[in-house]
């Protein structure tokens, strides 16, 4: 049978690599497009070139992609992971699909033209600093800390990336200062030069996610979810894990009218959405949004948790439009409540074992495990996303059982949770 037509992914790695199969079950034949010659190294085990019929590299000559991607005769183009976004946003408007459009596009990447965007909309927004010189970054720390009438604090942190890479939580000019020296100068998880650093006021309050797709405007809230972070190994707010919340209640529905003004600031009006924030003493604030699918394999979670996630919304909506329209802000009902936790390594070392796994496997809403260091591999001391070894997904139909458990595994992590040479 012959394909329904072509859908192009930009960057199809991380979650956004369970997309072309989807694509796929539905008839549709997928098209892969890298927007860099070399897949980053810390996405290379997540891209699945088997799902594509054809790849187009793209090496900086836009005509040049585009012609090729004529050829392949799509009728949906999106990006998968952040590196991806531009270039989606460039091709689908060229190809005259289903698109975001370039007007607002480096708003969508450049994290302070986003904050800049959202607050030009009348909605709460960091107070910031772009710069490429560290003493008019001291000077700006100091001219924070004098308004807040304290020390203060703000975050330091690269102007793109991904997964937390480079993110400094300052307390005084000096940290902000040795902040500036460490992302300066190189490069980030995304392999792009960091030439400047993106500085904005620190944000107190819990922090969330509100996942979502959107169609011609109309944003459809996929999941939501409440953070956990700690201070540990020298990091502030170190992300240990997030749970998943109901669709419905006070703090949500605050949150994603918040969120959703958020989309209309970034003119995101098509494909999914990962938005991440926090419910401060003021109300909801913008950390960042990401116009493509959230991470971690959230969206896979969220499948056992709801019986279908952002994955099958995004399908919905470049290929069965109709459907999205007529199911769109419809609430989710769970099923099960889920979490997914990562087990923070205090030290670097060779990883002989994980002697309390079988702790782990006890727990009554114990789901599954995804091992990112094996025995015999190498483990690093973790400070970000990228160097999780270990996370541990849970579910019940009961919440405060997954809330019980998920403390339980942070109780069990620690020096005995591994077996290093």
């Amino acid at each position: 049978m012959p394909a329904r037509g072509t859908v192009a992914l930009v960057d199809a790695y991380s979650s956004a690599h369970r997309l072309a199969p989807l694509f796929r079950e539905r008839g549709y034949r997928c098209v892969h497009v890298r927007s860099t010659p070399v897949i980053p190294a810390v996405y290379a085990g997540s891209f699945v070139a088997g799902d594509f019929a054809a790849e187009v590299v793209h090496d900086g000559a836009l005509d040049d992609t585009v012609r090729q991607l004529r050829a392949q005769r799509p009728v949906a183009l999106l990006a998968g992971i952040e590196s991806g976004v531009e270039l989606a946003d460039e091709l689908s408007e060229a190809l005259g699909l289903r698109t975001n459009g370039t007007a607002l596009s480096a708003a969508r990447r450049d994290k302070f033209r986003m904050a800049e965007a959202v607050r030009a909309a009348g909605l709460r927004a960091a107070r910031q600093l772009l710069t490429a010189d560290e003493d008019e970054l001291r000077a700006w720390y100091e001219e924070m800390a004098r308004e807040q009438g304290s020390a203060g604090r703000v975050v330091v942190k690269p102007v793109k990336s991904a997964g937390n890479d480079g993110v400094f939580f300052c307390d005084s000019p000096e940290e902000a200062g040795a902040a500036f020296r460490a992302i300066v100068g190189t490069r980030s998880a995304l392999s792009l030069e960091n030439d400047a650093v993106l500085a904005q006021e620190y944000l107190w309050g819990g922090e969330f996610y509100v996942n979502t797709v959107s169609l011609d405007g109309v944003h459809h809230v996929c999941d939501v979810w409440k953070t956990s972070h700690l201070h540990a190994n020298g990091v502030r707010d170190l992300l240990d894990g997030a749970w998943l919340l109901e669709r419905h209640g006070p703090v949500q529905d605050r949150l994603v009218r918040y969120a959703c003004g958020v989309l209309d600031a970034l003119g995101i009006r098509n494909g999914p959405s990962h938005t991440e924030l926090k419910l401060t003493p003021d109300g909801p604030c913008l950390i960042e949004t990401g116009a493509r699918v959230c991470g971690g394999d959230l969206p896979n979670l969220v499948r056992r948790a709801v019986g279908e996630s952002q994955l099958e919304w995004t399908a919905d909506a470049y290929t069965d439009p109709e459907r999205f329209r007529s199911r769109a802000q419809e609430p989710y009902t769970v099923r099960e409540f889920v979490s997914s936790q990562a087990v923070v390594a205090p030290r670097p070392g060779t990883l002989l074992g994980y002697p309390r796994l079988d702790e782990v496997k006890a727990l009554e809403s114990f789901h599954e495990v995804k091992m990112a260091v094996a025995p015999g591999e190498r483990v690093h001391r973790t400070v970000n996303d990228f160097t999780i070894p270990l996370l541990i997904n849970l579910a019940h139909p009961v919440q405060d059982v997954v809330l019980r458990d998920f403390g339980t595994v942070r109780y069990l992590d620690g020096e005995g949770f591994y077996d290093l040479a």
